[in-house]
């Protein structure tokens, strides 16, 4: 019989050649990418046509025209509570499409997570909403 399967080194030795085997194709791929990315790069490298730098393309421009003033503005306030609001909305609509979509398959024991959930969306909720009430920080 197969000695060496039964054998404690023989074991080893199958499992990692189990594991290297289902690693096999991500290193396939690995490799695939390094072969394919180098000539491609020295061939780009070799095609592109040889400019002289234009010291007018470094400088700073916005839409072809030198800015002036400061760099940084002030920011509107009246608008953080929508932005608030909308993040709030998708993440709510991301993890409940999710729940959503297998309800069938969990348990009954599955609601008390997402009332929970719904219950911190609902805070952020409530609080994007003071915010959007507060007139002194627009």
């Amino acid at each position: 019989m197969h000695r060496f399967l039964y054998s404690p080194t023989g074991l080893l030795a199958t499992l990692v050649g189990e594991a290297a085997s289902s690693f096999s194709p991500i290193l396939l791929l690995f490799t695939f990418a390094i072969v394919a990315t180098g000539p491609t790069l020295i061939l780009s490298r070799m095609i592109a046509p040889r400019r002289t730098p234009n010291p007018v393309k470094f400088l700073p421009m916005e839409s072809g025209q030198v800015p002036k003033g400061e760099g940084r503005t002030h920011f509107m306030m009246q608008y953080y509570s929508f932005v608030l609001m909308f993040v709030v909305f998708d993440v709510a609509a991301i993890f409940l499409y999710a729940w959503g979509s297998s309800i069938i398959n969990l348990p009954k024991s599955a609601t008390l997570p997402i009332i929970g959930f719904l219950a911190v969306i609902f805070a952020a909720f409530a609080f994007a909403l003071y915010q959007a009430g507060r007139k002194d920080i627009w």
